[in-house]
């Protein structure tokens, strides 16, 4: 019967992949799916992105290793939305663009920045996707019996093979499939798993009884667990593929809807992970890692059918953030590398089949690290705190100082973003673990966008002028 609900699940995926493909007629329809998307899908696709592998293994994994004091982070979720909706976008999305990386060539008026931005996200994507395939291949293992390694080759296939034939269109309209899987599976899985613990009422007393520690403070200490929420804050405003999720809508109102619906649905779907990992606490004591936790619930404590839609829930998770990323970072290896810089005359057809190349390439080359061994072991989690941080130091001031100072230059924004990423690389290698990365990172973005635009020769007015509307300051 578990078979039978993948099955159903990866057939709804397909049909919708080849129905992208007969609506897609140009690259703004492959890369923001026509930029006309209404509040539901725009909303959808946002809080599908936003719940991740992450969510539903790593989430709990960090739950299970160290306790509640993990869950405060989810406080951020709306805050980075809220800012995203009431002081970015109404900026940002004055000038449509298809990429973030185009972005930043017409708002800091060089091809150089557009193309470095495009190396970075190039890099930390493959660093986000090895979670989500790492997360893939456990719950392969775990559904069928076949060896995580073989699991992740399988789903990286499934992914490519709508992504790359449908584009944007694809992912929109399956991201609205898998949040509906992910909210009905998790809605179902709560009381269910609730249920064999006695009760809400003794499920707290059943978690003190075997990790007396769990509701206290002190497994991960008070700074780090604030520099991680800074981080998720500040990667959730900056990720490339939930800004362009901006072009996609029509309009800003239909943003604010959608946005509203992605604050609702990743908020609430969080909260309820929790429970789970207080469950799995209970009755899955000695785990040899955080990251078996949603897996041995689905097996072992729903039923066999129910286990099946929860693990397609989690599934749904992760393929909902991969194919994002596969569109970001293809679009930034076709779009904005080579057709910028290598073939700037390609026809539209050569461009097409280069933009699906894009999407291949990219999705190849983090199963090939995992399978020579890089990325390997860690909680799903950590890697994707790793890719928010990198984000946050990259894009954040950029792209926020961008759209709220006039005075960024193309020179300030390239030094943010190539100081941000490298302060981050060299905390994690060798600052404290008592400190996300993000805090070096992002502070050393924002103090060379500030200085170094002070000491350049300020912008040209026609690459601030689409921005900032006639008498206003900053």
């Amino acid at each position: 019967m578990a078979a039978a609900v993948f099955v159903g699940y990866f057939a709804v995926v397909f049909f919708i992949g080849w129905r992208a493909l007969r609506a897609t007629r140009n690259e703004t329809d492959y890369w923001i799916a026509g930029g006309n998307l209404g509040w539901l899908l725009g909303g959808a696709t946002l809080a599908a992105t936003h719940t991740s592998a992450g969510t539903f293994i790593g989430t709990i994994g960090v739950m299970y290793t160290v306790g509640w004091s993990f869950g405060w982070i989810v406080l951020t979720i709306p805050a980075a939305y809220w800012f995203v909706a009431a002081v970015l976008a109404p900026r940002f999305t004055r000038v449509k663009e298809l990429t973030l990386p185009a972005f930043m060539q017409t708002r800091y008026y060089s091809k150089k920045v557009r193309a470095l931005a495009a190396i970075i996200i190039l890099v930390a994507t493959t660093v986000y996707i090895q979670a989500q395939i790492v997360a893939g291949g456990l719950i392969a293992n775990t559904l069928f019996g076949i060896p995580t390694r073989w699991g992740m080759l399988g789903f990286t296939a499934i992914l490519l093979a709508y992504t790359v034939v449908g584009g944007m269109i694809a992912v929109v309209y399956t991201d609205l499939v898998q949040m509906v899987i992910m909210i009905v599976g998790t809605v179902i899985a709560v009381p269910l798993a609730i249920r064999q613990v006695g009760g809400l009422g003794l499920l707290f007393d059943h978690v003190v009884a075997v990790n007396p520690a769990e509701f206290q403070w002190g497994a991960l200490p008070g700074v780090l667990l604030f520099t991680m929420s800074l981080s998720f804050m500040l990667g959730s405003v900056a990720t490339p593929e939930k800004l362009i999720r901006l072009y996609a809508m029509k309009d800003m109102p239909t943003i604010r809807r959608g946005i509203l619906l992605a604050i609702v649905v990743a908020t609430g779907l969080n909260l309820l992970v929790f429970v789970l990992s207080l469950v799995a606490v209970v009755l899955f004591p000695n785990l040899p890692t955080g990251d078996l936790a949603m897996p041995m619930i689905a097996r072992a404590v729903l039923p066999a059918t129910l286990g099946a839609v929860l693990l397609a829930a989690v599934t749904a998770a992760m393929m909902s953030t991969v194919d994002s990323l596969l569109i970001v970072a293809g679009s930034a290896l076709s779009y904005d590398i080579y057709q910028t810089l290598v073939n700037p005359d390609a026809s539209p057809r050569r461009k097409m089949w280069v933009d699906r190349l894009g999407v291949v390439v990219v999705g190849t080359v983090p199963v090939l690290l995992l399978l020579s061994g890089v990325g390997e072991g860690e909680l799903v989690q950590f890697i994707v705190l790793l890719f928010t941080a990198l984000m946050a130091a990259a894009f954040f001031m950029p792209v926020v100082g961008g759209v709220l100072w006039k005075r960024a230059t193309r020179e300030g924004a390239a030094a943010a973003m190539l100081g941000g990423v490298v302060a981050t690389f060299a905390w994690k290698a060798l600052g404290s673990p008592d400190i996300d990365p993000v805090v070096p990172g992002f502070v050393t973005s924002a103090v060379l966008l500030i200085g170094v635009s002070l000491i350049t020769p300020p912008p040209p007015p026609e690459a601030i002028a689409p921005y900032f509307a006639r008498g206003e300051d900053a």
